[in-house]
């Protein structure tokens, strides 16, 4: 366990101390507090509570009639059990984070949405009927307006699952967000009606960015094949076909004349150079 830290017991004794010591030179305002009233001196800590998991749910009695009952799952033992996690807080369990996970594991893109963060007073979800649908007034409509609907519908409706609940409250918000984007089409082709310019797309301008990246690749890779082609006809004393292909292509995607490859000028000296020697011979 180590030494115990006595620091919070002792500070009014070290306070004095320093006082006679002539260290400070007046007393601090809480010393005579502090001797009236000492802070606790119990070395010893409870040991943290542990929150098990409740679920409300209805169900039906044989009579016909509804009831609603909670379910408690206690949790595995952890290792704050253990050794040195002995005091350390657990972890708090709630149901809506099992559903709020399995929702954006399912939707990923809806994190990704820009959010509209606003200092209000925190209790717009007072308000909320979720029993209405997804859709509630003052709310905007998000990843978390499923959970709270698909929450209710295991807590209020009689005997059902957690996929029925999640496929009721998913396919209303899928209903909204259509309706959303429907709506904001039909406003985009009437502002361009009345003379209204958006510029290109988010997908028009990656494409070009895409373009012109792809068209970079493709000139360096032309001066790459060109250059190793003429390295090779140079060191042999020959030209190849491929050569005269590359660089032709070169010269026309930039509108100028082929120039003559290093191999083919190299081939044409040393035939010079064989004539002259071959006259002096003569």
């Amino acid at each position: 366990m180590g030494r115990l830290n006595l620091t919070a017991i002792n500070v009014r004794k070290t306070a004095l101390l320093n006082l006679k010591a002539k260290k400070t030179n007046a007393a601090p305002k809480w010393l005579e507090i502090v001797g009236d009233i000492p802070p606790a001196q119990i070395l010893t800590r409870q040991q943290p509570m542990r929150h098990p998991l409740s679920k409300v749910r209805t169900r039906t009695l044989p009579g016909g009639k509804t009831e609603q009952y909670i379910q408690v799952t206690e949790s595995k033992k952890s290792k704050s059990t253990r050794g040195q996690h002995l005091f350390t807080p657990t972890t708090l369990r709630y149901e809506e984070d099992s559903l709020r996970r399995r929702f954006f594991s399912d939707h990923p893109w809806e994190l990704a949405r820009p959010r509209v963060v606003l200092e209000t007073s925190g209790d717009q979800y007072k308000s909320a009927d979720w029993s209405k649908g997804v859709q509630q007034p003052g709310v905007a409509l998000s990843g978390e307006s499923v959970v709270q609907r698909q929450l209710w519908l295991l807590e209020n409706v009689p005997d059902i699952t957690i996929p029925q609940a999640y496929d009721i409250a998913r396919k209303e918000f899928y209903a909204l967000r259509r309706r959303e984007e429907t709506r904001s089409r039909i406003a985009a082709e009437e502002a361009r009606h009345m003379g209204a310019q958006f510029g290109k797309s988010a997908i028009q301008v990656s494409m070009g960015i895409e373009n012109h990246m792809y068209n970079d690749w493709a000139n360096w890779s032309r001066a790459v094949v060109s250059e190793i082609t003429q390295k090779a006809a140079a060191f042999e004393g020959t030209i190849t076909a491929a050569e005269d292909n590359a660089l032709k292509e070169v010269a026309d995607e930039d509108g100028q004349s082929p120039q003559p490859a290093i191999g083919a000028g190299v081939f044409a000296q040393q035939q010079q150079r064989d004539t002259r020697s071959q006259r002096r011979t003569v």
